[in-house]
């Protein structure tokens, strides 16, 4: 599935562009990750293929120039925490888009602060203040960020009090394109097109091993 400029941080390229004076554009294969940054297993997978897979995607010249990575960020509505942390992350990407994969694995890294027990006190925008906290640890500037994400108390002009904020209709678009997809459980990896059999306890040499089978 393509990636709507707007969203352009989600992906992740190995590679330099191909040279402008190329007739022959460059084909790469779509590993795309579905991923909650409320859920426990997103994060064990984001952490292994950050840290320990895509620096050997790097070192491998066949690996890095066939290969486009998309995070789809996937909402979980049983994780109530979900929707607000995802909405962060459209905040970043909007403003920072280069930073969203820092930004991704800061809030993973976090997560269990924003699980229900966590935030069962505080208000929606109480949580809000805290995610753009996160945001600041990779340089985005908190108050932008809460801009974006902040619940105004008055309703809308016309009387409607679902009012939403600032990145709620990006919310919508990228939760089309997954209901697309049919995508349930997370992580779910789907390579060009395809939903894979893979599992977030995957080592290192399992994923060589798919990379190897997969890459052409």
């Amino acid at each position: 599935m393509a990636v709507p400029p707007k969203f352009a941080g989600h992906k992740l390229e190995f590679a330099p562009p191909a040279a402008t004076t190329s007739s022959v554009p460059r084909a790469t294969h779509t590993f795309e990750l579905y991923l909650d940054y409320c859920c426990p297993f997103s994060a064990r997978i984001f952490n292994t293929l950050t840290t320990k897979v895509f620096p050997a995607v790097r070192e491998n010249p066949a690996w890095a120039n066939a290969l486009t990575v998309v995070f789809r960020q996937q909402v979980q509505p049983w994780h109530p925490s979900s929707t607000l942390m995802h909405e962060t992350g459209l905040a970043v990407q909007r403003l920072a888009p280069e930073k969203f994969w820092a930004f991704s694995g800061e809030l993973f890294a976090a997560q269990k602060d924003f699980f229900d027990v966590s935030v069962v006190n505080e208000t929606r925008n109480q949580t809000y203040r805290r995610l753009a906290k996160v945001a600041a640890k990779v340089g985005v500037d908190e108050e932008e960020v809460y801009k974006l994400l902040a619940i105004s108390e008055k309703g809308g002009d016309d009387g409607s009090l679902n009012t939403g904020n600032a990145v709620t209709n990006d919310l919508k678009v990228i939760t089309k394109m997954n209901r697309l997809v049919g995508v349930h459980v997370t992580p779910t990896v789907v390579f060009d097109g395809v939903v894979q059999d893979t599992s977030s306890g995957w080592t290192l040499e399992q994923w060589k091993e798919f990379f190897t089978k997969n890459i052409a």
